[in-house]
């Protein structure tokens, strides 16, 4: 138990430091080493608990402390929880602290300007990961279609998706 607690430790410590743009820009490589690395899950448990952190109030990395009750129950709950949020945020204030210090530097606006479209690379490769994990079936390949067009082309809140997306599921369509 004690060695699986240290691999949470390593691999969300480390995560938490490649999180530019936010905790769904590393799915990728969170999903490689839990189902890949370690084989602590399967693909589509995976995107089980990510579903479920997503449809659950609060942060949007919810599947990291979800991740570690599936692993190894409260002790890994509250490794993974510290291993994630702990180092980003010691980073974040001492970023803010330096970006604010130098608030009247030109290379500040090219910083912004490089870290956009590195972060919503990231962000589609985490979308592309979750569906195809998902996705089993050429029915539930059109669902994630629809609700991305839904989603991109119309106000509509996410909440009322993923309650369509729920009642969808539970109809048994697309099975």
């Amino acid at each position: 138990m004690n060695h699986v607690l240290v691999s949470l430790a390593a691999i969300f410590s480390q995560l938490s430091l490649l999180a530019f743009g936010g905790g769904n820009s590393i799915l990728p490589e969170m999903q490689r080493q839990v189902v890949e690395v370690h084989q602590w899950m399967s693909k589509a448990d995976f995107s089980a608990l990510f579903a479920l952190a997503q449809a659950a109030p609060g942060p949007n990395m919810m599947v990291v402390t979800l991740i570690g009750w599936h692993v190894a129950g409260w002790p890994g709950v509250i490794v993974t929880s510290i291993a994630k949020f702990g180092p980003s945020s010691l980073v974040t204030i001492a970023a803010m602290h330096a970006w604010e210090r130098f608030k009247d530097r030109p290379w500040r606006r090219y910083i912004q300007t490089g870290l956009v479209p590195m972060t919503a690379g990231l962000v589609a490769s985490s979308a592309a990961l979750i569906a195809e994990a998902s996705d089993t079936t050429w029915m539930l390949g059109a669902i994630t279609a629809a609700i991305a067009v839904l989603s991109y082309r119309t106000k509509i809140h996410p909440l009322w998706l993923l309650a369509a997306g729920s009642l969808v599921g539970l109809t048994g369509f697309g099975q």
